[in-house]
């Protein structure tokens, strides 16, 4: 399923940046440098927009940064190496995109409708972007090496699409979620759109000659009209149509 069975070095080497810099970034802030939400996205506050560029980067808790870096290192991968010309745009993009439409989207409680001052860090959004792109670009292109990658998305992260939902709708939470419904909507959303977007670029679905109406030819087959060639007598008595002579219908044509 790998090209020519090779492993693309970006697709090993870009995870590992990335999960470099949240860990180096994670270890900034057991030092106090990120703190009272400086890093963050606060949405629609001039000073949260800081954070569409450093809040994947930034991760709340040990069990929270090792809980996005697994999920980080996979779907890079799949992507770099699946997706070698548009993985940067995909990454770049999608970060970005995602990070700007959280900050767009007002953090209201959906039980109250009461407005909560909300500081999302975490890479939970770039998350749901490689999700959704590597799902519905295998669908899009309905190529099948890139379905596969479609399978196993789902197979592993089939559970994601619950995260787009406000926690509170399933359970009864004494305090607000922390958990950032909106950074997964906004992710879950840049990447089906980047997948319609590249669709027409990288690999494409496979079309197979007999999927073609009259593929076949004689005449464009060599090996037959050589076979031919060079075996006459084995077509002497073939039953061949006779022609049609128009005068043996002639009287049939004046009947008309």
């Amino acid at each position: 399923m790998l090209k020519n069975n090779v492993i693309s070095k970006k697709a090993i080497i870009y995870p590992l940046l990335m999960l470099s810099a949240m860990w180096f970034f994670y270890f900034l802030q057991q030092q106090g440098l990120f703190g009272s939400c400086f890093g963050a996205i606060i949405p629609l506050l001039p000073e949260g927009l800081l954070g569409i560029l450093t809040s994947p980067l930034l991760h709340g808790n040990m069990d929270h940064i090792i809980g996005n870096s697994i999920p980080i290192a996979v779907l890079m991968f799949l992507l770099y190496q699946f997706y070698p010309l548009v993985a940067n745009k995909v990454f770049i993009i999608g970060w970005l995109a995602t990070g700007f439409l959280v900050w767009l989207l007002p953090p209201i409680d959906i039980m109250t409708g009461d407005y909560l001052y909300t500081c999302t860090i975490g890479a939970s959004g770039v998350v749901y972007v490689l999700a959704f792109f590597l799902f519905f670009s295998g669908v899009f292109k309905w190529n099948m090496k890139l379905l596969t990658i479609s399978l196993l998305v789902v197979l592993y992260y089939g559970s994601l699409v619950w995260g787009m939902l406000p926690e509170e709708l399933f359970s009864n939470l004494e305090e607000p979620s922390k958990i950032s419904w909106q950074a997964h909507l906004a992710g879950a959303v840049v990447g089906i759109i980047l997948a319609l977007m590249f669709k027409k670029i990288g690999e494409k679905k496979k079309k197979f000659i007999w999927e073609f109406p009259n593929y076949y030819s004689e005449k464009d087959d060599k090996l037959w009209q050589q076979y031919k060639e060079n075996h006459p007598d084995d077509f002497l008595e073939l039953p061949y149509k006779k022609k049609d002579d128009i005068w043996d219908r002639l009287d049939e044509l004046r009947g008309k």
